[in-house]
């Protein structure tokens, strides 16, 4: 294959791989319930994966050494400090809001109790990161089979 096609595709595949293997693990873990639990949140964390499949890819392609592979972990680094740190608070803050709205609705208006609760699960456990690091990391080193 064209490096210049594995580049801009590998994080389309990561993203497909990683969503599959997500609900597979829903699926698995809470049955039926795994349709309400696609999107963010989860194991593995697709986030991750999406960025580090081709950091990984530069790595094993150009090298671990170079500045596109430095330039592709920084952003890597970001992205995983921003799935435990800022989208897991923003889940935290959800569930407390989702608990305040279900104390204050017993006294407000019918249209306010149908409101749509916040979803949750934003953020990642530091294991879920690692996962999406894993997949992230095999995708890459086959990507890099593939350009030989």
């Amino acid at each position: 294959m064209n490096a210049g096609l594995l580049y801009p595709a590998l994080p389309f595949i990561a993203w497909v791989v990683s969503g599959t293997l997500k609900y597979a693990v829903n699926r698995i873990r809470y049955g039926d319930e795994a349709r309400n639990l696609v999107g963010n949140g989860g194991f593995p964390s697709t986030h991750t994966s999406v960025v580090s499949s081709v950091a990984m890819l530069i790595g094993f392609n150009q090298g671990f050494g170079t500045p596109m592979f430095g330039l592709a972990v920084a952003l890597s680094y970001i992205v995983m400090i921003d799935a435990v740190g800022i989208r897991r608070a923003v889940g935290e803050s959800a569930k407390r809001i989702n608990a305040l709205a279900r104390v204050t609705a017993g006294g407000e208006a019918a249209a306010a109790r149908e409101q749509r609760p916040l979803r949750e699960r934003q953020g990642h456990t530091r294991v879920e990161v690692l996962g999406g690091l894993a997949v992230g990391t095999l995708l890459g080193w086959l990507g890099s089979l593939v350009l030989g």
